[in-house]
């Protein structure tokens, strides 16, 4: 019986570097394959790999004219929102596209049409600047353009939390339905900041791996980890609340029963070595669920393969998840979407539920031995990471 606040996941939608849809992107997870790969774009960087989305024609999916006229990352978001509300089986045709909303998570926007327009206005001319700059470059744009693909009226939203972008829009998205500001949300997170000037901030923050061997870069909860591999791509949910779907016969995938949302307000880049913010997080969003630490049968890490971040997170989910759930981080295999991660990693998070099978963690071949230990502050078993 679906409770009061259950809010139900309709939809699916998936363009990842493992492939564009649900189905391909699923598979490579499963395989346990780096989709990591040297990337042209970024000759001449510090560090020139990613996982870039393979075969992705915008003009093949979206039409020459509307593709021109859209940044990659807004390109993402509809290619999945596409797919999510035709798995869902909705006709956007009929339905009351007042009580739609659409809340996308991103944390950079068009980075790569201002980049390729900045040139422009330094060894050209300005007045050859893109007229379309903003409307390209402007994060809300991918809730704008989504709103206006499908005619959904409703709440319209870009949320910027950085990487946990997509989940953010998620969780607020499950809000606008338990309050009944909306019947029905297209939910999800979308990045594109492969471009040359976004990778090198991230190398000199020496952020990213800076493996030659790009299969091997992208390593979470691994001894040898020494950054992320940056990474492009979407994911959306429709979501609706379970009993509005069960009155429709809608197939329900998944359930967003609860949310936490909290800040370690601490340092710019680096995570609270306690883990106070992310601990009062899964908390807040257990007793939202009405569940305990117990329920807890699988995790879908942030797991990015950078020291600090995997060494917190592992120490912080041993703490509060004593029973030892199976975790696992599916960035081994996509590499770190960014302000896309949270939200392509919650479809992946419905199709472990779905399926039964939780999806290894690429490269991960000896686990840190500190994240797998515990001071006597830090009482509690670590997580089993599975790989």
């Amino acid at each position: 019986m679906a409770g009061p606040d259950d809010v139900a996941v309709t939809g699916l939608g998936l363009v990842t570097p493992g492939g564009i849809g649900v189905e391909p992107s699923w598979a490579a997870v499963l395989s346990g394959r780096s989709r990591a790969a040297h990337d042209p774009v970024l000759a001449g960087n510090p560090v020139a790999i990613s996982c870039r989305v393979p075969g992705f024609d915008p003009a093949e999916r979206l039409g020459g004219r509307k593709a021109h006229r859209l940044d990659r990352f807004v390109q993402l978001a509809l290619v999945a929102a596409h797919e999510a509300v035709a798995d869902a089986g909705l006709d956007t045709a009929t339905w009351d596209g007042a009580r739609v909303g659409v809340v996308i998570g991103s944390a950079g926007g068009g980075a790569e049409t201002f980049e390729a327009n900045h040139k422009v206005l330094l060894e050209e001319n300005p007045a050859w600047v893109s007229p379309l700059l903003l409307p390209m470059h402007l994060s809300n744009m991918a809730a704008g353009q989504v709103a206006m693909e499908f005619g959904a009226r409703g709440p319209n939203m870009v949320v910027a939390t950085a990487c946990a972008s997509g989940a953010t829009a998620i969780g607020i998205a499950r809000d606008l339905l338990v309050m009944d500001r909306c019947d029905i949300v297209l939910a999800g997170g979308t990045e594109a900041l492969l471009n040359p000037v976004t990778m090198a901030g991230f190398a000199r923050m020496g952020a990213l791996s800076k493996r030659d061997d790009a299969l091997l870069a992208s390593r979470p909860f691994d001894i040898d980890r020494d950054g992320f591999v940056g990474a492009e791509g979407a994911g959306m949910m429709v979501l609706e609340r379970a009993s509005d779907a069960a009155a429709a016969g809608r197939r329900v995938r998944g359930r967003v029963l609860g949310y936490g949302a909290t800040a370690d307000a601490h340092h710019v880049t680096s995570p609270d070595p306690e883990g106070v913010g992310v601990s009062a997080a899964i908390r807040a969003a257990l007793t939202e669920a009405g569940a305990g630490p117990e329920d807890v049968v699988h995790v879908n890490a942030h797991g990015t393969s950078t020291p600090l971040n995997d060494l917190f997170e592992a120490q912080v989910l041993g703490r509060l998840l004593p029973h030892r759930p199976v975790v696992t981080s599916t960035k081994g295999v996509t590499g770190h979407m960014m302000g896309a991660a949270g939200a392509a990693e919650a479809v992946f998070s419905v199709l472990a539920m779905e399926n039964g099978v939780v999806p290894p963690t690429a490269n991960t071949t000896r686990l840190d031995p500190a994240s797998t230990s515990t001071s006597p502050s830090r009482r509690g078993r670590s997580p089993r990471v599975w790989c």
